[in-house]
């Protein structure tokens, strides 16, 4: 399908059509997949081969794709690199490669969890949490779903308050609550049928499931957030390295 790109004063051309095509590399093809030829871009976009040349210089220099004699452009492994650390939100990581995002509120209510997240709130049987589902897109794509479970001591008149958007800002502008993950555990596991509804992936797609308790500034437990994200869009990178070790951040491979 054509498209037209803005006019010269939205800026040149060739970044105009580079940043299109990041995007739907992003969001369309897999690695190892080749892009359309330069001349079949130039008539979709209306532009010279020129213009083309320059804006998939942009994404070989980025490292998005690579030129192969005789082949075509081709993808790289280019997955979304998100950085774990100990104060890392996703919003602002995310924003900080220049990707749009956006989280929308599946549903939020007080509700029995399961046990393992009980026991690391150290509940009695009968005590609830508030659970706050999120679908987090990337681009327009949808990218992971995630499980909130917070105490709801809390986080009083939450769901009045929260739509969508940024549950850190939320926490941080109305309850003074700024977060530190003390403890993550990342696992592998198979999309499942509301995996493949909502991340429009097909059944037994390989997810990346990232567990994290989150902690307040004295280190109590205000949170456990659950994510499961796509794994072929999505690269976990953990890093503690400017992490205050007097509060044990650990990346934990055998507790739930």
């Amino acid at each position: 399908m054509s498209r037209q790109l803005a006019r010269q004063d939205a800026g040149p051309r060739y970044r105009q059509l580079a940043d299109i095509l990041a995007r739907e590399v992003r969001t369309e093809y897999v690695p190892g997949d080749l892009l359309p030829s330069e001349s079949v871009l130039a008539r979709r976009f209306a532009v010279n081969r020129h213009t083309v040349r320059r804006a998939l210089d942009e994404l070989v220099a980025a490292g998005m794709v690579t030129r192969h004699q005789g082949l075509g452009t081709q993808v790289v492994d280019r997955r979304l690199d998100y950085s774990v650390s100990a104060g890392s939100k996703v919003t602002h990581n995310l924003a900080e490669q220049g990707i749009n995002t956006d989280s929308r509120c599946l549903s939020q209510a007080l509700v029995k969890p399961p046990e393992a997240i009980a026991q690391r709130f150290g509940l009695a049987e009968d005590q609830q949490l508030l659970c706050v589902d999120t679908l987090r897109l990337v681009d327009e794509v949808a990218m992971m779903r995630l499980r909130h479970w917070f105490d709801p001591a809390r986080v009083p008149g939450w769901t009045q308050r929260y739509r969508g958007g940024s549950t850190r800002a939320l926490l941080d502008q109305h309850y003074g609550l700024r977060l530190m993950r003390s403890r993550v555990r990342i696992e592998a596991c198979q999309a499942d049928a509301e995996d493949c509804r909502l991340l429009q992936c097909p059944h037994y797609a390989p997810l990346l499931t990232l567990t994290s308790d989150n902690v307040d500034a004295e280190g109590r437990l205000v949170e456990v957030s659950v994510s499961r994200a796509r794994a072929d869009r999505l690269a976990y990178h953990v890093d503690f390295s400017g992490a205050d070790f007097d509060k044990n951040p650990i990346v934990d491979p055998d507790q739930s």
